[in-house]
């Protein structure tokens, strides 16, 4: 049995879901301009996804002289082109037209950046970027930025609730009016009243077995929104990142390739050659990612199914100032030293293009609900991300979040308690009846199975017959939920019971990339159909929307917006 807390309901003018760096980024701004502000987190605000990202972030400082005067302007044209064309191009001028103010912001808050000989902040290069303009703290600069943002944050009256996962938001007259929330510590169900609500949860990669997402990576917010009545966006477009540890799909950044490391299969060849033969190991990841898969399916890989990262040519001291942590993360995890041995890797799961669909002000359908980061679709990445563009999309639209929530007065919280005690009852008795039920199967054998029809079914190379088989099962298993338990009855840190709340995310979340990949008879960045192997601008140059009604998710098409870049082949 769940109970209300005692101190069931709280009013703040903004709450923000999420405690990485877009969550973070709009909580500050939202607490400069004088906002009561909650931050509701499911982990810690430094154990979010954001303080995993190694490699960098975009902007166009030009600081790397020697390669040729940079702009904003090259750098969204790079983005559009990386994005197969299916970017809003729009929302992608905002993000590269920010993106040196944003940099340099978080230096001025005290990021401490990789330096160059000038004292400069150093820039790399990094896949599918026609100049080096990945700025970089060695190779954890999520860490660093999302180090920084929370020092700020702490500086400021934010009130922070960490480990409370959001199970369901209240909705008023067709207006986002607050939250309520499982608290992890007490077993107590918890309301937030809010002017704003911002959905700042990540992506949904923990859908996929193989994944170099964080355990908490499970679509929440997607879900959230979905069910709220909200659109999901382009939620077929899963990036599969090309360098992932084999047997762990650790991360090794992009940015070990931006250094100068090479890919070889098990034959020694440097097999890029004959795949993106100008840009090699610098293609944009899908390329990169498909060309090791194909590797792979030749019989060119070693066995289990990897290749080989060369950065021996590096030498060490390079190694140990620009790639310590990918050094580490090979000897603790590999047993192998990058100075002097290859790195095995294989692509895994990295990133979620799609998510709830939003406009360039992070206002989604729903009045009062926003969404940004990774969690939304607003869209900036398209059918394929660039690498340094994640984390140059947090910090810009989380900060763009943040001024639309200020501009939502105190006076939009007009709300009714009866009716979010009512929500906070329902959801504390859902809670409760996954201990009652009879089970036929557990939550546990679940995931595991969902996880395991991702990666096979919606993968890397995806054909009609496949993932219609993939499809029709990841549907049922969204009945059988109604039959699975669990069997902790804890009250205090019952875990059992986040995995079936995440269960309960994952599982339309993934009928959404299943039902919009199924229907995108074309390839277009991260989606290969090896069935429809070619670019269909015609039929769609166009972005796919999920909705959900009584349950049931329905499937339609809304236009890309398109700019001063014409649609053309993108050629490597």
């Amino acid at each position: 049995m769940v109970h209300i807390a005692p101190d069931d309901v709280m009013a703040h003018d903004v709450a923000i879901v999420g405690g990485g760096l877009t969550g973070l980024r709009a909580a500050l701004l939202c607490a400069e301009k004088g906002r009561s502000v909650a931050v509701i987190s499911k982990v810690h605000p430094l154990r979010s996804h954001s303080v995993a990202a190694q490699g960098g972030v975009n902007a166009s400082l030009n600081n790397a002289t020697q390669a040729g005067k940079d702009s904003w302007q090259s750098h969204a044209f790079d983005t559009v082109k990386g994005a197969d064309y299916l970017a809003d191009q729009e929302a992608v001028d905002i993000l590269c037209g920010d993106a040196p103010r944003a940099v340099l912001e978080m230096e001025h808050m005290g990021a401490v950046f990789s330096r160059n000989e000038e004292g400069r902040i150093a820039q790399r290069p990094f896949g599918g970027a026609g100049f080096p303009r990945t700025c970089y703290a060695a190779d954890h600069t999520g860490h660093t930025l999302l180090h920084t943002l929370y020092e700020q944050c702490m500086s400021h009256d934010i009130d922070f609730f960490e480990e409370h996962f959001v199970t369901a938001l209240s909705i008023e007259n067709g207006r986002c009016a607050g939250l309520c929330a499982f608290d992890l510590a007490s077993g107590e169900m918890r309301g937030f009243e809010a002017g704003a609500v911002l959905l700042a949860t990540g992506g949904y990669g923990r859908i996929y077995c193989h994944s170099t997402n964080a355990y908490i990576n499970t679509g929440d917010g997607a879900y959230l929104a979905l069910t709220a009545g909200a659109a999901l966006k382009d939620m077929e477009f899963v990036q599969f990142h090309p360098t992932t540890l084999f047997g762990t799909n650790i991360l090794i950044s992009e940015a070990a390739r931006g250094e100068g490391g090479v890919l070889l299969n098990a034959k020694g060849e440097r097999f890029m050659q004959r795949y993106a033969a100008k840009a090699m190991e610098l293609a944009p990841r899908d390329i990169v990612a498909r060309a090791i898969w194909k590797e792979v399916q030749e019989g060119n890989a070693h066995e289990g199914g990897y290749v080989d990262l060369d950065l021996t040519h590096l030498g060490e001291e390079r190694i140990l100032e620009r790639l310590p942590g990918i050094r580490q993360i090979s000897i603790d995890f590999a047993g192998v030293d990058p100075v002097d041995e290859m790195v095995p890797v294989q692509p895994g799961q990295h990133y979620s293009m799609g998510g709830i669909d939003a406009s360039n002000d992070c206002r989604t359908s729903i009045p009062g609900l926003l969404a940004a980061g990774e969690a939304s679709c607003i869209s900036v990445h398209g059918a394929n991300r660039l690498g340094g563009n994640s984390l140059l999309e947090t910090i810009v639209f989380g900060k763009v979040a943040g001024q639309t929530m200020v501009g939502m007065t105190k006076e939009h919280m007009v709300h009714d308690p009866a009716r979010l005690k009512d929500l906070m009852r329902r959801e504390a008795d859902s809670i409760g009846h996954l201990t009652d039920v009879s089970r036929d199967r557990t939550v546990a054998e679940l995931r595991r199975e969902l996880k395991k029809l991702m990666f096979h079914h919606f993968g890397i190379f995806r054909d009609k017959g496949t993932m219609k088989l993939g499809q029709l099962r990841v549907h049922a298993l969204r009945h059988e939920l109604g039959k699975a338990g669990i069997d902790d009855i804890g009250k205090s840190y019952n875990q059992a019971v986040i995995e079936a709340l995440e269960l309960r995310s994952m599982l339309p979340v993934a009928e959404a990339v299943a039902i919009s990949a199924l229907a995108r008879e074309e390839s277009r960045g991260s989606h290969y159909r090896t069935d429809f192997p070619q670019r269909n601008d015609q039929d769609f140059l166009k972005h796919s929307m999920v909705t959900m009604k009584d349950g049931a998710l329905a499937l339609t098409y809304a236009p890309v917006r398109l700019g001063r870049y014409e649609v053309r082949e993108r050629v490597y």
